[in-house]
């Protein structure tokens, strides 16, 4: 298990690390909200642990912003505030669970290996759909049998556009729901990204372009120089 944590006092976030690490439960840790959107942004997690007054944008706008990039990853909130009112509002964000300070590490250890029991016993299904595989509990994708090594943003594109089976997406539905809200709505990435994910790929290309309309899986990979290799 591969946990962020996201804590402001860095005592406290060092001796939580430290803890959980002779839990054998790998931990991270960012300062402030910034750090960790980033942190979220460039690795793969299974839980994040955030309290809520940290620097930066606040421990309920990272919540927000987990929801709403649709990964499932669990979120654990701590706080120093134990009214009742405190967690009804973290829950209402998205929280899936709530530690006041201060705790025991052993509960913190325990509410994290539930939850990843729990989210171990939701894991999405795995797609499989013109010669792809695509696994996105374990983030993997084959090919034919053979592994493709994505970065996480093709990753995204890639799963929106299997989960579509075949159907047309568009590059702004890619933009709204593979990168964050702060995307500038022209910005060439989709493009840019679909491009470097054919050739991860490989031949024959496997990602057709509809013109004037978007993307789509190929029931039929069409060769190199085809209208399926324009961006």
């Amino acid at each position: 298990m591969r946990v962020l944590i996201v804590e402001d006092e860095p005592y406290m976030a060092e001796a939580i690390r430290d803890g959980l690490r002779l839990e054998a439960i790998a931990a991270d840790l960012a300062g402030d909200g910034g750090t960790a959107l980033e942190m979220l942004g460039a690795n793969s997690y299974d839980i994040a642990v955030l309290d809520r007054d940290i620097p930066g944008p606040s421990g309920d706008e990272v919540a927000k912003r987990i929801v709403a990039s649709a990964s499932g990853m669990p979120i654990l909130m701590l706080t120093a505030a134990d009214r009742l009112d405190d967690k009804a509002s973290g829950f209402g964000l998205g929280a899936d669970d709530y530690l006041t300070k201060p705790f025991e590490l052993k509960e913190l250890v325990l509410r994290l290996r539930a939850l990843d029991r729990r989210r171990a016993h939701s894991r999405p299904p795995v797609r499989e759909i013109a010669g792809l595989r695509l696994d996105p509990f374990r983030r993997e994708v084959y090919r034919d049998g053979r592994y493709v090594a994505l970065t996480r943003k093709q990753f995204a594109v890639l799963e929106i556009l299997v989960t579509a089976e075949g159907g047309v997406v568009s590059a702004e539905a890619l933009l709204e729901r593979g990168w964050d809200a702060n995307a500038d709505p022209f910005t060439n990435a989709v493009r840019i990204t679909v491009s470097a994910l054919r050739k991860r790929l490989g031949e024959p290309w496997i990602i057709a372009t509809v013109p004037g309309v978007g993307y789509r899986i190929a029931a039929q990979p069409e060769a190199r120089g085809t209208r399926g290799d324009r961006g």
